[in-house]
């Protein structure tokens, strides 16, 4: 049996205890599935923004999207862990990656690390709270008794192998770091990338009983008559792709109504993504697509 769609939306937006309860409950009144928060300096605290989040609505599921590995302490997280599933009611799914901000490893003060390094230290991190949280007599329990449910971000090969030993969701963000960049900053990957990177994690993955959620990080979503017009802004920024070619980006969708939900269809049929995250700025463009890809 196939799953059921589910959404997700990325609150990147700080904001006082009662806004942050009213787009809370927005994003519940739109439908979203899930409620998930960075790990970014300059944004919210994830855990008590989860927890906050919990007070204001009452159906979504609440996860970190995803938590930069390096700045945790392993035993240190399995305790903010299991006391926000417990303080949410066993709401929490928990999302991690090795982190890619130079910048903001230096602001804390902490080892950015090679690539290898980092990758390492999140093998690390996803171990040891299967040990503490596994283990029964652990306090404070998390709430939900079969699990916190893990996500894991990445595209790298080493990553994707940690994906399909240990995740329950495997998380493409159709995007790779640019080398050299201290503060992160992001190039696509293409459609035909894409297609590589998820067939690589399933040839790591064939050999697991249940098979992972699929989910893809989507950065922009447009709803317009005028394709060519969404994207005109984008192509400053990625100088090397044509209109046609920024089009075909799995992390941009842009058109009609219609023209997205196709979008978002020919996407679950090629790559298997039944999960889709989409950033705060879309929250609101995005709500149709989800009603109309349920009424389907």
């Amino acid at each position: 049996m196939s799953r059921p769609y589910r959404f997700g939306v990325n609150l990147t937006v700080p904001a006082p205890a009662e806004e942050w309860g009213a787009k809370c409950r927005r994003a519940e009144e739109l439908g979203y599935d899930v409620i998930q928060v960075p790990d970014h300096l300059g944004m919210v605290a994830p855990f008590p923004a989860l927890v906050a989040a919990a007070r204001a609505t009452e159906r979504p599921r609440l996860g970190t999207f995803v938590l930069n590995a390096g700045l945790w302490n392993p035993v240190l997280l399995a305790r903010e862990v299991a006391t926000t599933d417990a303080l949410t009611g066993g709401r929490l799914e928990l999302g991690l990656g090795t982190g890619y901000v130079r910048a903001e490893h230096e602001a804390a003060g902490l080892p950015f690390g090679s690539p290898g390094e980092r990758v390492d230290h999140l093998r690390r991190t996803v171990e040891e709270l299967e040990r503490l949280l596994g283990d029964e007599e652990y306090r404070p329990r998390p709430a939900q008794r079969s699990g916190v449910p893990l996500l894991i971000g990445g595209n790298g090969d080493r990553m994707l192998e940690l994906t399909a030993r240990h995740a329950d969701i495997a998380a493409f963000t159709g995007a790779r770091t640019v080398r050299g960049s201290r503060t992160g900053r992001l190039a696509p990957v293409t459609a035909e990338e894409l297609d590589e990177r998820v067939g690589r994690y399933r040839e790591f993955a064939a050999g697991r009983a249940e098979p992972a959620e699929l989910n893809l990080l989507v950065q922009t979503v447009v709803v317009t008559e005028d394709r060519e017009a969404a994207v005109r802004p984008l192509l400053e920024h990625v100088p090397h792709l044509s209109v046609e070619q920024v089009l075909e980006l799995p992390i941009f969708l842009a058109g009609t109504l219609e023209e997205v939900t196709a979008q978002v269809r020919a996407q679950r049929e090629r790559y298997g993504f039944t999960y889709l995250t989409v950033l705060e700025p879309s929250m609101e463009a995005f709500a149709p697509v989800m009603r109309a890809l349920r009424d389907a």
